[in-house]
């Protein structure tokens, strides 16, 4: 078993590596170019995000569909994952995390768009879309399609399920000494009420608690900062600065290069919003929208509430403990560091941590259910979809009582594998996300209809 860890391991180090790192956050870049920075726009998008559009075709709303995107983004790895980041590649991470998030807004806005230009509707007049059917449709490559379906199926067990479902049940363990197989129970009743009903079913749960859930986590940020308010000048200078200089050891800070700040920085700005890898797409297929543009940009503001918002206040939260009491947060890692700062907060501090790790894990759960279950309706039709939900339910439960070391570098793996389908569909089609940016965007046209015909299929 040590053997096969640490094989994968190594890959898991290679697909997160140099490679991925610079095709991606290039992406970004040249996404960022070519849509004129669509940036500048991202106050229209949360004021149309808040918009109904109820009388466009699909199956919720654009903010349902918002909130189920965010539900699976925004999970553990804005509090453990930013805290690792800081950890290992020193208080510079944090600015490198950020701007990964500021030009994945192009990425995200570009694969939601060509999600919704190029979606379906399955046997059960469901719609569908995403990666697989942009390559399919719109590259005439649906072998790349099947790929990414099929890394997207599998990954979605690990990542979006057994690893959440198991950092719950230890959370809940650590924190309140209940036994893992009593949360488990209690896991997998609370995901079966919400995911038998299916996209209408989430989205409905996720416009209540991805804001509550968010909501309290940034307060609790609030108070720290403002506790720590004769710090927050040094800690945005030193975050700023250590992002293009290295980091001496010491103050509670271990030392780091600045390479090391720009891999942790990127690598964990790009594993909590998820631009570029394919799964959020999925999510916004599925909306209420008279043309791919106005719901691509509602998506890319998701980007801005995840990172530019969550991950940046965590950073400063962090950094700005760790300069109050050094000696107190020294050779702390991940959710240690975490929950260090969170203990300036007396008494209720680790007990609104605990509520967001939780609730940002269980609503991971949630958003990730459908992105595999429309990944397998890809493959092999809607008789999967049964299946699927009573298999995902399971899977729930089963995280929840076993060690699963393993399971997450499979998945974390195969979930840096789905980009590479993913970035040839978005650089292939560049051309498409431009002349519909033009067609609505740039020409003032956001309340005009799409021509384009909404085929159906017979699987």
């Amino acid at each position: 078993m040590e053997a096969i860890n640490s094989f994968v391991d190594a890959v898991n180090g290679f697909v997160w590596g140099p490679v991925m790192l610079v095709l991606l956050f290039g992406t970004h870049i040249f996404l960022t170019v070519r849509t004129k920075f669509i940036q500048r726009y991202t106050f229209k998008a949360i004021k149309l995000s808040v918009t109904p559009d109820t009388e466009a075709e699909g199956d919720v709303s654009g903010f349902g569909a918002l909130t189920t995107a965010l539900a699976a983004t925004i999970g553990t790895g804005n509090i453990v994952g930013v805290a690792t980041a800081v950890a290992l590649g020193g208080p510079g991470a944090i600015m490198w995390c950020w701007l990964t998030g500021l030009f994945g807004i192009a990425t995200k806005y570009g694969e939601a768009l060509l999600a919704i230009k190029y979606r379906v509707k399955d046997k059960t007049g469901a719609m569908v879309g995403g990666p697989m059917y942009a390559l399919e449709r719109g590259l005439g490559q649906k072998w790349l399609g099947v790929i990414f379906a099929i890394f997207a199926g599998v990954a979605c067990f690990g990542i979006g399920n057994m690893t959440q479902a198991n950092s719950i049940s230890t959370m809940v363990l650590n924190n309140f000494h209940v036994p893992q197989w009593i949360t488990g129970i209690v896991l997998t009743v609370a995901t079966a009420l919400v995911i038998l009903g299916g996209v209408k079913s989430i989205a409905k749960c996720c416009e209540k608690l991805v804001p509550l859930m968010a909501g309290l986590y940034i307060l609790g940020c609030v108070v720290i900062l403002v506790i720590n308010a004769p710090y927050l000048g040094a800690a945005f200078k030193l975050i700023v600065s250590s992002a293009f200089t290295p980091t001496a050891a010491g103050g509670g800070f271990a030392g780091a290069t600045v390479m090391m700040a720009i891999r942790f920085g990127i690598a964990r700005g790009l594993f909590t919003n998820e631009s570029g890898l394919g799964s959020a797409p999925i999510a916004a297929a599925a909306a209420m929208t008279k043309n791919p543009v106005r719901q691509a940009l509602i998506a890319m503001s998701a980007v801005f509430w995840d990172t530019i918002i969550v991950c940046a206040l965590t950073g400063l939260v962090l950094v700005s403990s760790i300069l109050k009491s050094p000696e107190g947060m020294a050779n702390l890692d991940g959710g240690a560091l975490t929950s260090a700062a969170f203990n300036h907060i007396p008494v209720i501090g680790p007990i609104v941590l605990t509520i967001g790790l939780v609730t940002f894990a269980w609503s991971t759960i949630l958003g990730w259910s459908y992105y595999g279950e429309r990944a397998w309706v890809y493959l092999v039709g809607t008789k999967c979809i049964k299946p699927f939900r009573i298999a995902w339910v399971i899977v729930s439960f089963v995280g929840c009582v076993m060690s699963l070391k393993l399971v997450w570098n499979i998945a974390d793996t195969l979930n840096a594998m789905m980009a590479f389908p993913n970035l040839i569909a978005l650089l292939g089609l560049s051309g498409v996300i431009v002349s519909e940016t033009k067609k609505y965007l740039w020409s003032e046209n956001l309340d005009d209809w799409s021509a384009d015909e909404i085929p159906s299929l017979d699987r």
